[in-house]
């Protein structure tokens, strides 16, 4: 925002759920990150006729459980982070955090913390043309201001990039490891690198005497577990080539 926002960090307090239709406050100075990271959603939504979101519950292989989502572009980002090596944690919903900014009370329910290998990152989700909007530069200025006080990372992510979106939702498909051939998978697996510099389809054809659509699943979930990686700024092709993870 162009006019500086006051925030009175000490005023800042963190509530959580330990579990639904529980409650646990405290300062946010002394808040555990530990805590958060395994907290139930501060609040549940319903499915009702002419809702303008829509809601729902996605099955992270990053937490190994569903996370909830309140709009299509929070689960478009919610895909992202699922997908980004770096994040070991998704927790939806984790804190309401109360302080006073500008000489009032604020609150605010985050969308997302994240566990990363760099530390605990927040994240809310705006849509791009709300960026924008005086209410929404406050909400975030100050949101901002508590979490890196903290020693936190603080992110507001917008509508992702559609070609990079679809190629991440389509290897979303093949997250769940155990849904793969597991003989195809250790025989891949057993030589690492082994396909870097062939297409996919190169790949699939060179493992003889294993049926294609068991062949291209354990291809495909090794590039969402980034054992390989691909160009994902242009759609995924049998002609995309598979390259050493970055």
């Amino acid at each position: 925002m162009s006019v500086p926002v006051r925030v009175d960090l000490e005023s800042a307090v963190v509530s959580y759920r330990p579990a639904a239709g529980e409650e646990r406050s405290s300062s946010a100075g002394m808040v555990s990150i530990d805590a958060l990271l395994l907290a139930a959603p501060w609040r549940t939504f319903r499915w009702y006729f002419g809702q303008r979101h829509y809601s729902g519950t996605y099955w992270s292989s990053t937490q190994g459980d569903h996370v909830i989502y309140e709009s299509r572009l929070e689960l478009a980002n919610l895909l992202l982070a699922e997908f980004d090596s770096q994040v070991r944690q998704i927790v939806a919903q984790p804190f309401i955090v109360c302080a006073e900014v500008q000489g009032q009370a604020r609150k605010h329910i985050v969308d997302y913390l994240c566990g990363t290998g760099d530390g605990p990152v927040v994240v809310d989700v705006v849509r791009a043309e709300r960026m924008s909007h005086p209410r929404i530069a406050l909400l975030c200025e100050w949101t901002r201001q508590i979490v890196e006080s903290l020693g936190w990372s603080y992110l507001v992510v917008n509508e992702p990039d559609p070609v990079r979106f679809g190629n991440i939702r389509f290897l979303a498909g093949y997250r769940r490891r155990w849904l793969i051939n597991q003989e195809i998978l250790a025989d891949i697996c057993s030589q690492p690198g082994r396909f870097v510099g062939m297409s996919i389809a190169e790949a699939e054809t060179s493992i003889s005497g294993c049926p294609k659509q068991l062949v291209r699943p354990a291809l495909l979930h090794l590039v969402w577990s980034h054992e390989y990686s691909v160009a994902l700024d242009e759609p995924l092709r049998p002609s995309t080539v598979l390259e050493m993870p970055k």
